[in-house]
């Protein structure tokens, strides 16, 4: 049974429930950002003495959101001990999911794998990406919690953080390199210790010189195989910060809305057992509702997921990590 199909079999006791603090949950909801903030604000300029109603429109937003929305809903009232406290009849509810999902990829080794970044600030001509540090930072902080530090193990990251343009990225020498050729080295072959390994590539560039702009939206509103041979360009996943053609938006300070987004998202959901296509589904989404102005342009940016993995990889942080 899906999350939505859940919520909608629980849908009045779960209503009748948070009726006892409309204002507490309409403010949970908003900070794990299941909502935006004008759906927020719409939520909130509902006749205050509404409470049925407002929790009935609130219900009915998640629920019209998918089912990815109304899963991160049910974890957030069985594990927010302030939601628990103040609606206890919620423990009668039966609010789990229970999937039928393929096994994970085995990451049996220690560490886990290796993660390389690769992190461009100052180039040959002058030219400095200000905020790639924050980034930088941020990656080595997340998949060192993953346990991806030396030079051997189950998986292999790489983490590109450069200019670029359409199916490039740029050396510091402004030297562009095929993404696509990068990738190739890695195939499989009957000697490469990754053969059969998953190999991810997140790259912080941008791919093209236009703008993204926005438009409305409303949603928006803001078999296994028997044989012993896999296919050389098998187990690869590739994340774009952004689809070709388009720049990617990064801060001087904070750094970029792709990086900081997939940390964030590593962080809130590795612990939780998802496996990494479905933590970047939610990069996607949180990165598509951001928006910037560029020279008084309003920028926008959608990032991109390629992959061939064969089976789920889920990423667990480190025993006895916070």
């Amino acid at each position: 049974m899906s999350a939505k199909d859940t919520m909608r079999r629980n849908k009045t006791l779960l209503q009748s429930t948070l009726c006892g603090d409309n204002v507490l949950i309409l403010n949970k909801v908003f900070e794990k950002k299941l909502i935006t903030e004008r759906e927020y604000n719409n939520l909130k300029s509902i006749n205050k003495e509404d409470v049925e109603g407002h929790v009935i429109k609130l219900v009915d937003k998640i629920m019209n959101k998918g089912d990815e929305t109304c899963q991160d809903f049910l974890h957030l009232l069985q594990t927010d001990e302030d939601i628990k406290t103040t609606y206890p009849k919620l423990k009668n509810i039966q609010l789990s999911v229970t999937r039928s999902l393929p096994l994970p990829i085995q990451l049996n080794s220690q560490p886990n794998g290796l993660c390389v970044i690769i992190n461009n600030e100052t180039f040959m001509d002058g030219k400095v990406r200000r905020g790639t540090n924050n980034d930088a930072e941020s990656l080595a902080k997340v998949f060192s919690w993953l346990n991806f530090r030396l030079d051997h193990g189950d998986a292999f990251i790489c983490c590109v953080l450069s200019h670029g343009t359409k199916g490039v990225v740029s050396g510091i020498d402004s030297k562009s390199l095929s993404i696509q050729e990068t990738i190739t080295t890695f195939k499989a072959t009957g000697k490469s210790p990754l053969t059969g390994k998953p190999k991810v590539f997140l790259i912080q560039a941008c791919q093209g010189r236009q703008m993204q702009r926005g438009v409305l939206s409303e949603d928006l509103q803001a078999d296994d195989s028997q044989s012993p041979f896999i296919p050389e360009d098998a187990d690869f996943l590739v994340a774009l910060a952004t689809v070709e053609d388009y720049k990617a938006m990064r801060h001087p300070i904070d750094g970029s809305w792709f990086i900081q987004s997939l940390c964030e998202q590593l962080k809130e959901r590795c612990p939780r057992g998802e496996d990494i296509t479905t933590i970047l589904h939610h990069v996607n989404n949180q990165v598509s509702l951001k928006e910037g102005f560029i020279q008084h342009d309003r920028a926008k940016q959608m990032p991109e997921v390629r992959f061939t993995l064969r089976k789920r990889l889920v990423l667990s942080p480190q025993a006895g990590s916070p």
